[in-house]
């Protein structure tokens, strides 16, 4: 067991230029939805710059991750059992285990279901977490390595469309906000072995339905230090790594004087070095803090880079690439803000009308974005709005793009694709 835990950290500390070309988690090489990639296709259709799709299972809302030549999903099927899975990069699958036996179904099946948190890798193992509460460490050829469930460990969830949060994978360890009626808990386990490090209770004074919090955590990080982001309840909140101890908390989110007790956060931060934007939900607004903030975050205070009092996304999160902060609202709108002042650089574009679920991603100076019926709107990144193509899958898709080796991989309720020129 010590030598599974060194290979772990091993891996996990590999510098970003070493996994340029993979896709270890839901929101890329650096958890920011960037890829380095270049030469990527902005058009294609069933005969063009398609490598090959894969006919699935069932449907799952999890981005895919993706190291080397295999690709790790999740996926519950016509039985309503929920599987892991790992993928050729040739589109061939490899293996597939039950994880549980009938229980893929949750609320709001329509658009996703317990096989909605995503998979992370480091090289060596893959971590797979479900709505109903199993998480299991695997080794690349499919051999379980450990496995236990969530809502046994601590506590039952309660939470009106079902546990979709993903677990952050960094330098050994897996962290979990599971924040719902029953429990407000941030928890780090050990990635090799699967016991707890540390378990705290984070506090907040929010109500009603803003106890359930779909969002996901995340470590920030700018070369030297760390520290991990939870999302949820009416605060963000910046955690020590090492117990959990609360650094910092953004406050105002839900303003007191004009409290809304359905405000809960589906969409994520998303965290660059210099900066951490913070979403909330239903067009209410967005906030950038400077991360090395101590202590509470109020309007105004002068770990405050910007707050806008509207123009939230509910369910993408941002993308912050080169200055700028893109913004895909649910109902397609298309935003672009200064990074350094939250000001519109342009203003608000429409793209596909159609639901948006998924997470845009930048990559070869384009910005991906996906509507609920699988429509991928294609944008030139930089200041000045161009919509490229507009790519048509006849699929449904709720999960965000991946991008690794050249290519783009998308995940339908249906299949899951290859889109590049090799």
């Amino acid at each position: 067991m010590n030598r599974l835990r060194s290979a772990v950290v091993a891996c996990l500390t590999f510098t970003a230029p070493a996994i340029a070309d993979n896709w270890p988690q839901w929101r890329g090489p650096k958890n920011d939805g960037i890829s380095e990639e270049k030469n990527l296709p902005g058009e294609w259709s069933e005969s063009k710059n398609m490598v090959w799709k894969l006919p699935l299972p069932g449907m799952g809302s999890s981005t895919p991750c993706v190291w080397g030549n295999r690709i790790f999903l999740t996926s519950a099927d016509a039985s309503n059992q929920l599987l892991a899975m790992c993928v050729s990069a040739d589109g061939k699958e490899m293996w597939r285990k039950v994880i549980n036996k009938g229980a893929g179904i949750a609320r709001k099946a329509d658009e996703g279901n317990n096989a909605s948190p995503s998979p992370s890798t480091d090289g060596k193992h893959v971590w797979y977490f479900f709505g109903t509460g199993e998480v299991a460490c695997f080794d690349f050829d499919g051999n379980e390595v450990w496995k236990f469930n969530a809502q046994e460990r601590y506590g039952r969830f309660k939470l009106g469309y079902g546990m979709h949060t993903t677990p952050a994978l960094h330098a050994g360890r897996l962290y979990f906000q599971l924040l719902h009626d029953n429990g407000q808990n941030v928890i780090c386990v050990d990635a090799s072995t699967g016991k707890d490090v540390w378990k705290v209770d984070r506090w907040s004074d929010g109500r009603v339905e803003n106890l359930h919090s779909y969002a996901s955590p995340f470590v920030w990080m700018d070369g030297k230090d760390a520290l991990l982001v939870t999302h949820g309840n009416d605060y963000t909140i910046g955690h020590d790594l090492k117990d959990g101890k609360e650094v910092w908390r953004v406050e105002g989110l839900n303003p007191k004087e004009n409290y809304l007790e359905t405000l809960r956060f589906v969409a994520s931060p998303v965290c660059t070095p210099d900066l951490i934007v913070i979403p909330t939900a239903k067009n209410r607004q967005v906030a950038a803090i400077k991360p090395t903030a101590r202590g509470t975050i109020s309007p105004g205070n002068e770990a405050e880079v910007w707050r806008r009092p509207s123009g939230t996304p509910d369910v993408p999160s941002p993308v912050v690439h080169d200055g700028l902060v893109y913004i895909v609202r649910e109902t397609g709108n298309f935003q672009c803000w200064d990074a350094k002042t939250g000001k519109d650089v342009y203003e608000s574009q429409r793209l596909h009308q159609n639901k948006h679920r998924a997470s845009p991603v930048y990559a070869d100076g384009k910005i991906y974005a996906i509507s609920r019926d699988g429509v991928v709107s294609v944008v030139k990144a930089g200041p000045k709005f161009e919509l490229l193509a507009s790519n048509r899958m006849k699929d449904d898709i709720t999960a965000s793009p991946v991008v690794a080796d050249g290519r783009i991989y998308l995940r339908g309720f249906k299949n899951l694709y290859a889109i590049g020129t090799k």
